[in-house]
């Protein structure tokens, strides 16, 4: 099984949005000398929790700071942008560091509706809901499959990246994104982290699944909320700042990653409830056995996993502890980066 890093760069109280970028690009290097197959940066939008709303951005900064580890996007909004120019980004980014890149795609708006209007060009009306012919016109470019009669066939030609391509996923936390998934022959990432009932919607995705030339047999990788300490009791205080980030969000309060003091005061004010998302707590080895065992509920090839603590230095020691906890390669330190081939 691999493992592999979704960042949503969160935006630490007392810190700044411009200083989470930088913590990102931190985590990424880190990351990547730890032995992590895969670098996915979230798309969100007008939050003041997440600063990662240009993914395309943060993957053209993060891959010239790394050497091995796959970079990409988890994912880009498609319902946000026109195909081509999509298809013109990762193409730019895939020339220059080929081999490397991933085009995760996603259909959901990654913000409230009133933000979702303002990403519009056309605020006229409504976007309709074309998400599938989106993905079928952007493989189309980057595959250069669209027919020869198709008003944009010959723009497959003059992708700037040519004949280097990203690699495409399609991200879901629902039954119909599996579907397509399937149908297209994509590999599919499910967000465990939205969705935590998802084994049956992949188990869906490998009994529907169609060989294509894209891929042979099909490819699930899982998003998972995890925070590792050296104690269960240091990590549950750290788990403490999404707990009540979260928690307020589900109000309808935007805010920043709470610090634990602050977060610690907070949540002994309110009663635990029934979170519905499923976060990994703990020491190394917990933390572990529970990433085996999401794995093996979704027969998952990869895990993606995803950390927000108030405190970037802790978020770094978790990413450390698992990668010690799997025995992850390891790789020395160089003032290098890595260069095209």
């Amino acid at each position: 099984m691999l493992l592999g890093v979704l960042d949503q760069s969160p935006i630490a109280e007392g810190s700044t949005p411009a200083q989470a970028l930088h913590n990102s690009l931190d985590l990424a290097e880190l990351t990547d000398r730890l032995g992590y197959h895969r670098y996915w940066v979230a798309e969100h939008h007008a939050t003041p929790a997440l600063a990662c709303a240009a993914p395309e951005i943060l993957i053209g900064a993060i891959a010239p700071r790394t050497h091995r580890i796959r970079v990409g996007s988890g994912g880009v909004m498609l319902p946000h942008y026109s195909p081509l120019k999509v298809a013109e980004t990762f193409s730019s980014l895939s020339g220059l560091h080929p081999g490397r890149i991933d085009l995760g795609l996603g259909r959901a708006p990654g913000t409230d509706p009133m933000t979702m209007l303002a990403l519009q060009r056309d605020r006229r009306h409504a976007p309709g809901d074309d998400f599938i012919e989106q993905l079928v016109e952007l493989l189309g470019l980057l595959e250069d499959r669209l027919p020869p009669n198709h008003p944009f066939a010959r723009h497959a030609g003059t992708l700037p990246g040519l004949p280097e391509r990203p690699e495409p996923w399609l991200l879901g936390s629902s039954p119909q994104s599996a579907l397509w998934a399937a149908e297209l022959g994509l590999p599919y990432s499910f967000a465990d982290f939205i969705n935590p009932q998802g084994a049956a919607i992949a188990a869906d995705y490998r009994g529907r699944f169609v060989d294509s030339e894209r891929l042979a047999s099909p490819l699930v990788s899982v998003g998972v909320i995890a925070i590792c300490a050296d104690t269960d009791e240091e990590a549950e205080r750290l788990a403490s700042s999404s707990r009540m980030m979260l928690s307020l969000l589900r109000q309808g309060r935007l805010i920043e990653i709470p610090p634990v003091d602050k977060a610690l005061r907070y949540l002994e004010t309110r009663s635990p409830g029934n979170s519905d998302r499923r976060a990994l707590i703990g020491p190394p080895e917990q933390v572990r056995a529970g990433l085996e065992a999401v794995a093996a509920e979704y027969g998952a090839d990869e895990l993606l996993v995803l950390t927000i603590t108030h405190d970037h230095a802790a978020r770094r020691r978790s990413y450390e502890l698992i990668a010690d906890a799997f025995g992850l390669a390891e790789a020395e330190p160089s003032s290098s980066v890595a260069t095209p081939r």
